[in-house]
């Protein structure tokens, strides 16, 4: 925090960069949900449709990476992004796949809130996107948990009290929304792959061209038959974390802010007076006489 009490941010949203990340934000929400307002006729494959939100939405992601601040990122941001990023993509592989033990979340939540939005949002993007590298999991639906993981540690950035909140108050906080982001990620994702999966029971499978309500409903029924196990253990393991590790982890992250000192002023010092500051300008000063 600055002297006047206020958090610094590592990546300061400007017009551009809030216009990329409304609509990249708008667009993923069309391509989770459009199914569920196709109609019967619509032949939804995901084998001809996959490949082609793929193509969209990883392009969109790169371009607010690249836009996220209108001056851009700099090297101190870059360097934070590249250490956290890869820091997240370790902890993915410690418990992805066993009963939704996730760890990275916790970490995410954490440094959004710490960093802001759009540091938050390109990081949680960026840290989806190398652990799907480093654990082989690149697909049609890597873009997709790019962007979720995106909207997780962003909407962290968005909490009530940057500047105020500290302590246990603030790791309660912290806690609650991570284990609705946790929650909600899976929920989000389960949009991802529901429409296209076939052979389900006619309680929880998706019907095109069905009133929204009705196919809502047998949404809700497969998540709670699917996913629900793994989504509930990934909310208690951030919640967890986040009161037990999490005070330790705010304080590095706001240290480390502070040092690499991301709003200080550039000042340049004039040459003159750093030559002669007591003569008249340019002509360097000697040594003083006995």
């Amino acid at each position: 925090m600055t002297a006047a009490g206020r958090q610094v941010r590592a990546v300061r949203l400007g017009p551009r960069s809030v216009a990329a990340l409304c609509l990249v934000s708008a667009i993923g929400v069309v391509a989770f949900g459009w199914p569920l307002l196709a109609g019967s006729g619509s032949g939804l494959a995901h084998s001809q449709d996959a490949p082609w939100l793929f193509a969209a939405l990883l392009p969109l992601l790169l371009a607010v990476v690249a836009t996220v601040a209108d001056a851009g990122l700099d090297a101190k941001a870059i360097a934070m992004l590249g250490v956290l990023a890869a820091a997240g993509a370790a902890l993915r592989p410690l418990g992805a796949g066993t009963a939704g033990i996730e760890p990275m979340f916790f970490l995410m939540v954490l440094s959004g809130r710490v960093l802001g939005p759009g540091f938050g949002f390109v990081l949680g993007s960026v840290a989806m996107f190398a652990s799907a590298l480093l654990t082989g999991g690149v697909g049609p639906w890597m873009p997709f948990q790019m962007l979720s993981m995106g909207w997780v540690a962003m909407g962290a950035g968005l909490l009530l009290g940057p500047d105020r909140w500290r302590g246990r108050r603030e790791l309660v906080l912290l806690a609650g929304y991570g284990a609705v982001a946790s929650v909600g990620y899976g929920l989000v994702m389960n949009l991802q792959g529901w429409p296209y999966i076939g052979g389900l029971a006619s309680g929880v499978s998706f019907v095109p061209g069905d009133p929204l309500s009705a196919n809502l409903a047998r949404y809700l029924a497969y998540c709670l038959a699917t996913s629900l196990g793994w989504d509930l253990p990934r909310a208690v393991v951030t919640v967890v974390l986040t009161l037990t590790l999490g005070g330790t982890v705010l304080k590095a992250l706001r240290r480390a802010t502070r040092r690499a000192a991301f709003e200080a002023p550039v000042a340049f010092a004039d040459h003159a007076a750093i030559t002669d500051p007591a003569g008249p300008p340019g002509r360097p000063q000697g040594p003083a006489r006995p």
